[in-house]
């Protein structure tokens, strides 16, 4: 699904896990100009989470399409998945693969595409989880030609928290798509991971501007004890 060409010139690790604390911290205090502004409240219990794309093909070392900063992320999106399966909410993960039928653009943008036969296909193990949902996706958008939208408005969804890979890519484009059709969009700032750290922040600015509410992992856990508590 990506190209080869510029290789690990285009890449970079940004987020460590070491560093993936402090850093999102900084990005997050960077947009709060534009995170102040925005009226919406997360609340749990009409929230979901989706988990976009955290397969192999992205996350092994060894494969072309390796995004360095990758591994940095599934801690936190295995702590967010669990806190939300142990609360009885909704966590759908997306799986990207595409055939000569159906890639469309896909074809003609990337040299190379996911297909389920490729070793690289699933998700990674470290984010197994039975009681999840997962659909299969051929486009940047989860909700282009999948049943997600349906099963969310059938399960009550109103607010969405938007994971995984890539940050400016599937991520960006799938939060713009949930806007649109009226879902109130979370983005955790340490919950997605792309090439570079500027696609990343570019990304982020964005969508904190007109389309979804930048937070943190911790945050939005913190959050989901507290309606315990209330």
């Amino acid at each position: 699904m990506y190209r080869r060409s510029r290789g690990k010139k285009m890449k970079e690790g940004y987020f460590t896990p070491d560093s993936i604390g402090e850093q999102s911290r900084r990005m997050l205090e960077g947009l709060e100009g534009l995170r102040a502004r925005h009226p919406v409240r997360f609340t749990p219990r009409r929230a979901a989470l989706l988990v976009l794309d955290m397969q192999r093909y992205f996350l092994d070392e060894d494969s072309h399409a390796f995004i360095p900063s990758a591994p940095a992320i599934v801690p936190g999106i295995a702590a967010l998945a669990d806190t939300f399966l142990m609360h009885d909410l909704p966590v759908v993960f997306t799986r990207h693969r595409n055939s000569e039928a159906d890639a469309g653009m896909m074809a003609d943008w990337w040299s190379d595409l996911i297909s389920p036969e490729s070793g690289l296909f699933e998700i990674v193990p470290e984010l197994n989880r039975p009681a999840a949902m997962v659909i299969e996706k051929s486009q940047y958008d989860a909700f282009h030609e999948t049943e997600l939208d349906g099963m969310l408005r059938e399960a009550g969804i109103e607010q969405l928290v938007i994971t995984g890979v890539m940050t400016h890519l599937c991520c960006e484009t799938t939060a713009r798509s949930a806007f649109m059709r009226g879902f109130a969009v979370f983005f955790p700032v340490d919950g997605s991971a792309t090439y570079r750290e500027d696609f990343h922040r570019a990304a982020l600015l964005n969508l904190s501007h007109g389309f979804a509410v930048p937070v943190l992992v911790d945050d939005l856990i913190a959050s989901i004890g507290e309606r315990d508590r209330a």
